[in-house]
């Protein structure tokens, strides 16, 4: 088994405020792996791109690739749709040149479908990207759609699996974000549950953070918080161990690797070495 820590965006204690620098840190504190943060803006030029898939090489990285958040494949605007089929293609693109495993996420939002026909507009939307993304020449990355926090967003973990079975291509798989998957079921986790449903993969790629709880409304929100017990990780760590799943955790908290490394620590205090 394999497991690889590291955070959502560049190392917030990096002496250099560039990847270059969050790869150095990295290797300093222990760590491997980071995910290319583009939910703003694809922010990398092809040739940038690719000196960024070098260094990470140099520095024994393993990458992942966030795309826009300004992403909605449901939306009842064609120009919506078209243009975050757009992101998506250019993001794997990127990713592709740097050599980044999988690019996440966020998919879209259910709107006013029921949620079979969602379902079914997700899988054509999903076989035309992956269409498109072969004509491009995209070979070793693939599409991970994120397990989403609100109910209003497509989609929970069985819906994905769902789409990974019926969609039968080697370029999509899922990111399991734990947090939103407490979030959504509004503070209940069964980490075991989860890790049974995604036992056969080569490798689980997720998000890791805490989530914030509403005092007024008695439920927990997307808003990623430190990590601290909402959800616990030492449980999750066991459980991974206790499988033997090759897993990557991308620390999506606001301390970035400082909770990367705190995952760490619990995993070595459990017998694991890096």
């Amino acid at each position: 088994m394999k497991i690889f820590l590291g955070p959502g965006g560049n190392c917030l204690t990096a002496k250099e405020k560039t990847t270059l620098g969050s790869f150095e840190r990295l290797k300093e504190l222990g760590l491997n792996a980071q995910e290319i943060e583009f939910v703003r803006s694809i922010y990398l030029s092809q040739k940038a791109a690719e000196e960024v898939g070098r260094q990470a090489k140099n520095y024994e990285i393993r990458l992942s690739v966030h795309a826009p958040y300004f992403i909605n494949l449901l939306s009842d605007k064609k120009d919506v749709v078209n243009a975050s089929i757009k992101r998506i293609l250019e993001s794997l693109d990127r990713a592709e040149r740097m050599e980044a495993e999988v690019v996440v996420v966020h998919a879209a939002y259910y709107g006013k479908l029921e949620k079979e026909e969602a379902f079914e507009k997700m899988k054509d939307i999903t076989l035309k990207i992956i269409y498109e993304a072969e004509k491009m020449g995209i070979k070793k990355t693939k599409i991970a759609y994120e397990t989403m926090a609100k109910e209003s967003q497509f989609a929970d973990l069985d819906e994905l699996l769902k789409l990974m079975k019926e969609v039968k291509s080697k370029m999509l798989t899922i990111c399991v974000d734990f947090a939103h998957i407490y979030a959504r079921n509004n503070g209940k986790i069964d980490y075991s549950e989860i890790l049974e449903k995604v036992k056969n993969f080569d490798i689980v790629f997720s998000h890791f953070s805490n989530m914030k709880y509403n005092i007024n409304t008695k439920k927990f929100v997307d808003v990623h918080e430190p990590i601290n017990s909402h959800p616990p990780f030492e449980p999750l760590a066991k459980e991974i161990l206790k499988r033997k799943i090759n897993i990557a955790i991308i620390s999506e908290s606001p301390k970035l690797e400082l909770d990367s490394l705190k995952m760490k620590q619990i995993f070595e205090k459990l017998g694991y070495k890096f």
